[in-house]
């Protein structure tokens, strides 16, 4: 099914000669188009969830179906973005000839689709992260053409939903070439060498998505290129907490870890508990009678093997819960003086349903893992009210580590919302300063601009002064 050089040159083409139209069009109308996309997959349920089911060894209830569910709900949610016109942070300063700085000339500043966008889809999200997911979903909000790397897990469902995405489109009057799905590594590299791409998105593995950031950074004009590459997500355990619930914090702690078979970007990876918790034993029940499941493709199961492998025979790291079998849910301990000592070895991430349980001994050996460990995507503290002090001694190498914090929850579940933020410093994502989910993500997708002592009639609608699309914005520094 690899996209050839011949097919794929005519896809950028078509989504090059698209953007000047997408950008032309109006919020109201982009909005339609999520709209109708989101209502052809629902209508598609029944076809595409056993397609999925097929492919990825994940279960059609409650998991395909939930994140089918999710997939529309995020279209629909940057409907409701584009209906609130805020993304566009339209400003107005009009002309000031008493300006502190000097007379102030009229200018107007608000966002524009960056362009043609290069979408790598994920592997363990095949609605949600992939053909139809938030990246899609963000940059035709953004009124972005979008070129889609299927991701080679899923093909099928990949080939099949972005028929239905285009068919929706089609019907909704967007202009041709607005969407396009393509396969293949080679593909997926000369597409994002191809001068017509403005940017990309990559949501998979540290080094996938760093050969990737690195040619986009390369090319004689680089572009934005956004990754999110990879996560330990620890969880700080305080012991007012431990002596309070330990074990409705172990049950959690296993839920988390072996959701999906460990799958998440957000899987906790490191569980931290104070020396002479207790706990090992109720650990070591809890994971042992976790189902065994299969995971999502043979290339995920060799590389699960390998890390496991690794973990295990590292001679500081002891057993919690283990199995020959070396996919099944899998639980190991390690001091925290050995764990600040063996390096990448026993810190990195392991994307499967597999821990480590660092314990220290003190705070300020707990402070130190925190400042060692490499920063992620989430970072959890399970503490009592009465900790909270302790708690706020931590913040500060919390924060540099993590781009969500969480307090008494697990990190897991990741709503679509308008408060979400799904990113953190690299490696957990290669621009910080933007996330994945929720609806800011449009923003990834968006350039400013600014215009200075245009006439009215030239104007974009958004900076027009009458406002005809009657949007928030700030004028003269106040909100209109």
């Amino acid at each position: 099914m690899d996209t050839t050089p011949d097919e794929l040159q005519p896809i950028i083409a078509a989504a090059a000669q698209a953007a000047s139209r997408l950008a032309d069009t109006t919020p109201t109308e982009r909005a339609a188009w999520l709209t109708r996309i989101a209502d052809a997959l629902d209508a598609a349920a029944d076809e595409l969830v056993p397609l999925a089911a097929a492919e990825t060894h994940l279960p059609e209830t409650p998991r395909l179906r939930g994140e089918l569910t999710r997939t529309t709900f995020q279209l629909r949610l940057f409907a409701e973005v584009l209906a609130d016109g805020e993304f566009l942070a339209a400003t107005v300063d009009h002309a000031d000839p008493s300006w502190p700085m000097g007379p102030r000339p009229d200018i107007r500043r608000s966002l524009i689709p960056i362009g043609p966008t290069l979408i790598f889809a994920a592997s363990n999200f095949p609605f949600a992260f992939s053909v139809a997911g938030g990246d899609t979903a963000s940059a035709l909000a953004a009124g972005c053409p979008v070129v889609l790397k299927a991701h080679p897990g899923h093909p099928r469902l990949s080939e099949r939903t972005g028929e239905i995405v285009r068919g929706a489109l089609r019907a909704a009057g967007a202009p041709a070439g607005a969407f396009a799905v393509i396969h293949g590594v080679e593909a997926g590299i000369t597409a994002l060498r191809h001068p017509d791409i403005a940017a990309a998105s990559f949501t998979g593995s540290p080094a996938g998505g760093r050969a990737l950031f690195d040619i986009a950074s390369s090319r004689p004009r680089p572009i934005p290129f956004y990754g999110e590459l990879g996560s330990v997500n620890p969880v700080v355990v305080m012991p007012g907490a431990v002596r309070a619930r330990g074990p409705r914090i172990v049950e959690g702690f296993v839920g988390s870890f072996t959701l999906g078979a460990g799958q998440f970007c957000t899987k906790p990876g490191v569980l931290l508990l104070p020396s002479g918790h207790g706990l090992t034993e109720t650990l070591a029940a809890a994971v042992a009678v976790v189902p065994g499941q299969r995971l999502l493709n043979e290339h995920i199961a060799d590389g699960f093997r390998s890390r496991v492998t690794t973990l295990r025979e590292s001679p500081s790291v002891t057993t919690i819960s283990a199995h020959d079998d070396l996919l099944a849910p899998t639980l190991l301990n390690v001091s925290a003086t050995d764990f600040l000592a063996a390096g990448d070895a026993v810190q990195a991430e392991c994307f499967g349903p597999a821990a480590l349980v660092v314990e220290y001994a003190n705070p300020i050996e707990l402070e130190q893992v925190l400042r060692q460990l490499e920063p992620g995507l989430t970072a959890t503290i399970v503490a009592e009210n009465s900790e909270i002090d302790d708690v706020r001694r931590l913040l500060p190498a919390l924060t540099a580590l993590a781009g969500r914090l969480l307090w008494n929850d697990w990190p897991t579940g990741v709503t679509v919302s308008w408060a979400q933020h799904h990113g953190g410093p690299y490696p957990a994502t290669t621009a910080p300063t933007t996330t994945s989910v929720g609806t800011a993500a449009i923003a990834r997708f968006l350039r400013p601009i600014a215009w200075q002592g245009f006439p009215d009639e030239l104007l974009p609608p958004a900076l027009r002064e009458a406002n005809p699309w009657r949007l928030p914005r700030r004028v003269d520094g106040m909100r209109d």
